[in-house]
Formats: C-alpha cells, sequence, structure tokens
C-alpha cells in the first residue's frame, strides 16, 4: 500500500468513526480484530470485489469491451453480411453483444430516428437533418444463375443482351435501380422480367432449378453461393448499389456501437464475401 503504519492507523480510525464501532481491539502489547469487526469483515469484502467487478465493466466500456449494439438492415444484409462481421467482431470483443433487427428497406431510417437501434445499414436513401450517412461500399449488380447454364461460358453480359434471357428480379431493388439504367431505350428494347417476386431468396431459387437469371448488388453472393449460383458481371454500363450506415446526428453512440460501426466499416471494406 505503501503506507507507513501511523497512516494506516489513521485510516482504520477514521472508518471507525464513519461506521460508529470499533474494528480493532487495541492493547498496548497487542491488536486484534473485534468481535464487530469480523461481523463486518463479510460485508466490507463483499464490497470491496463488487467494486472491483464495476471497475472491470467500466474499463470494459471504454475500450469499447463490452455493452449491447442494436443494428437494423434489411432482410438480406441481416440474414448474411452481418453475420459473418459479428463473427469477425466477436473474436476480438467477445463481451459485445450485437443485436440484428430485419427491417424492411422503407423504415430503416425511422429505427434509428426513434432509438429503436443505434445504427442501421441498408442501401443509399436521402437522410434528414436527424440522420448522419456515411458511404460503406459501392457493390455492382451482377448476373446470377445455376451453374449449368451455357452462360459459364460468359466472362460478361451486357444489359442489352439480358433481353434475350428469362429473367426473375425482386421488385424494389429492380423498380429502384434497374429501370434507371433502361430510360434511353424505347419500351420495345427495354428489359421486361418474366417475374417479380418480392424478396430475392425466391429468385435465388428459381435461378438455382434453372427456371430464370436473376440480377442481383454482387454483396449478396453469400446467399448465392449457398443456392449454389455463380454470377458474372454486367456491363455497359455497370450498374452500382450504394451500401450506406445511418446513425443519429443528436445522440452520441456508445463506446461499444461506436467499436462495432468502425469494424464494420473496415470489413466491408476489405470482405471478400462481398464479391459476386
Amino acid at each position: 500500500m505503501s503506507l507507513s503504519a501511523s497512516a494506516v492507523s489513521q485510516l482504520v480510525s477514521e472508518l471507525e468513526t464513519s461506521i460508529g464501532f470499533r474494528l480493532f481491539d487495541r492493547t498496548t502489547r497487542s491488536v486484534s480484530v473485534s468481535p464487530a469487526g469480523r461481523e463486518f469483515y463479510s460485508s466490507a469484502k463483499s464490497a470491496l470485489a463488487h467494486l472491483e467487478l464495476a471497475e472491470a465493466a467500466a474499463e470494459d466500456i471504454r475500450n469499447r469491451a463490452a455493452g449491447i449494439v442494436r443494428i437494423s438492415a434489411p432482410l438480406i444484409l441481416a440474414s448474411t453480411v452481418l453475420p459473418a462481421a459479428i463473427k469477425a467482431y466477436r473474436e476480438c470483443q467477445p463481451k459485445v453483444l450485437v443485436r440484428i433487427r430485419d427491417t424492411a428497406v422503407e423504415n430503416l431510417l425511422s429505427t434509428v430516428k426513434s432509438a429503436a437501434v443505434d445504427f442501421a445499414i441498408g442501401s443509399d436513401q436521402a437522410v434528414t437533418e436527424e440522420v448522419v450517412r456515411f458511404d460503406i461500399i459501392q457493390s455492382a449488380w451482377v448476373l446470377w444463375f445455376a451453374p449449368d447454364s451455357p452462360m459459364v461460358e460468359h466472362r460478361e453480359i451486357s444489359w442489352a443482351e439480358l433481353r434475350q434471357y428469362p429473367l426473375v428480379v425482386a421488385g424494389r431493388d429492380y423498380e429502384r435501380t434497374i429501370s434507371l439504367t433502361q430510360a434511353e431505350y424505347v419500351e420495345s428494347e427495354q428489359i421486361t422480367p418474366i417475374e417479380i417476386v418480392d424478396n430475392i431468396s425466391t429468385a435465388f431459387g428459381m435461378a438455382a432449378e434453372g427456371l430464370a437469371f436473376t440480377i442481383a448488388p454482387a454483396y449478396v453472393g453469400i446467399l448465392g453461393r449457398r443456392f449454389g449460383l455463380v454470377s458474372r458481371p454486367i456491363v455497359n454500363p455497370e450498374v452500382m448499389r450504394q451500401v450506406c450506415l445511418y446513425h443519429s446526428s443528436n445522440r452520441a453512440l456508445s463506446p461499444a456501437a461506436e467499436g462495432f460501426r468502425e469494424h464494420l466499416i473496415r470489413w466491408f471494406a476489405r470482405s471478400e464475401l462481398l464479391c459476386g
């Protein structure tokens, strides 16, 4: 303790005055624990242990090593990309609990504004002053198909060439992004899908059975490969999907949330899982 005997004696006397009873019986020849001191010892030891735990918890929080992080994302990111990122983060920060909330694209920003989550990730959207947007990656749109398709002989395919193939698309993605690339074409030259479904997993299932081809950003490759699909880049033009991270401009992120946010940005930037 680096304290002299007289200093320790003074501290003990001050503690006894504070609690209202003697901890030690003192004589000129000896010092022994008093009966009241023995009773008090177990409580004091327990309190000290709890204080040490609190100090350790505070250090974990300060070092971003513990806490709960809540994140919302569309189903495809919530079910594929995020679990892989969380697994990687858990290896270095096992005390941080990340909770995923799969959310419809149109509701992403509302989960941030209402403080239902710490932050959200998803496709690019216009934001108000209540929300901060950070661009993470751009992911190219690619063609997905069964491995026994003749398309495997192609290194790439143009949007114009897609008109001759049966195509199933996920409605929101097709309407918001791909339709923008066709504005210069007359109606007879535009791509017309044979089927528009709500979920990309349905489109992947149809493609896996050879019923059609489908298009989706390369970052869904984790799911595409689970269906046994292969992909090829679509060119002329190359169309990119911007993936963004959103958090509140009015509330500071907790140390745990800030730590995972930084990890997620780095992980997206270097992850090979996001390639098609």
